[in-house]
């Protein structure tokens, strides 16, 4: 990997973590377009380290309430019914489909699932379901019913979200796509739907990453040159996953997903025609 590959597919990491697009079928399909090699699910899960610091420090003080809450919780009553602590609660239950799926189906996960003809898949059919899913905000919009925001989250929502967040493994769905589908389904507002995406995302994402570095050290950082390029990866995923996250939540406050939609159907598409006409192998 050169230096400039490993600033490109930062970029890439940062820009495409946090919108509903699939970070992981962009970092197989923007080296595939290239000319470069695929590299790899343990490069992919590594550098988003930098995503996860940059949700780290944008809800930092959400972070904080909800961690403190839920370490308090353990040993007083009171704090247990509290917002935060159940917040808290809820991002840990919603944790455990995606860690049992992803020690299930890893060798899967690293293999097979990472064909273009799944992912194409993928983009395609998440974008189907995202559309529903707008379908049902505008329907409940028309009868004056009300959205939830991430104060009012229930134990539904935290569990349908958290099992959504398992199919997100297969590269091309989009963990915030998934989630963010999940969150509206339920009735919850867009941008609450996004918050508590990105926040339910903390514990898988550094699970995954940590375990990709302990296991694959000897390939990611087998020299100075390597754990360098590693690092500026993910140095610019964070830089550009921060300024990733400012923008979705704000976009949401005001607009729908549609955009994400039009553009997964035709990138999905157009691969299936590079797949078709011989110019990308799966």
């Amino acid at each position: 990997m050169t230096l400039l590959q490993a600033i490109v597919l930062g970029i890439v990491q940062g820009l495409t973590e946090f919108l509903p697009i699939s970070s992981t079928a962009h970092l197989r399909l923007a080296p595939a377009l290239l000319g470069w090699s695929d590299p790899g699910a343990a490069f992919s899960a590594v550098i988003q380290l930098g995503t996860l610091l940059a949700v780290l420090i944008y809800f930092g003080r959400d972070i904080g309430r909800i961690g403190s809450a839920t370490a308090r919780s353990l040993f007083d009553a009171e704090v247990r019914s509290s917002v935060p602590a159940r917040q808290g609660w809820m991002i840990v239950v919603g944790t455990v489909p995606i860690v049992v799926c992803g020690l299930l189906l890893k060798h899967q996960i690293e293999t097979t699932l990472r064909s273009l003809y799944v992912i194409c898949a993928a983009l395609i059919a998440l974008a189907i379901l995202l559309a529903v899913a707008e379908g049902v905000v505008s329907y409940r919009r028309r009868l004056n019913q009300p959205f939830r925001t991430i104060d009012g989250i229930t134990w539904f929502d935290a569990l349908t979200m958290g099992v959504a967040q398992a199919l997100a493994l297969i590269p091309g769905v989009s963990r915030s796509g998934i989630t963010i589908s999940a969150g509206l389904f339920s009735g919850m507002s867009r941008e609450a739907a996004a918050r508590f995406s990105f926040l339910l995302s903390l514990p898988a994402v550094f699970a995954a990453a940590l375990l990709e570095l302990v296991k694959e050290r000897q390939s990611l950082l087998e020299s100075q040159e390597s754990a360098g390029l590693l690092l500026m990866a993910t140095l610019v995923a964070f830089i550009t996953g921060y300024a990733s996250i400012a923008f979705l939540l704000h976009f949401l406050r005001r607009h729908s997903t549609w955009p994400f939609i039009v553009y997964r159907i035709a990138l999905g598409s157009a691969v299936l025609g590079l797949l078709a006409s011989g110019y990308l192998s799966p």
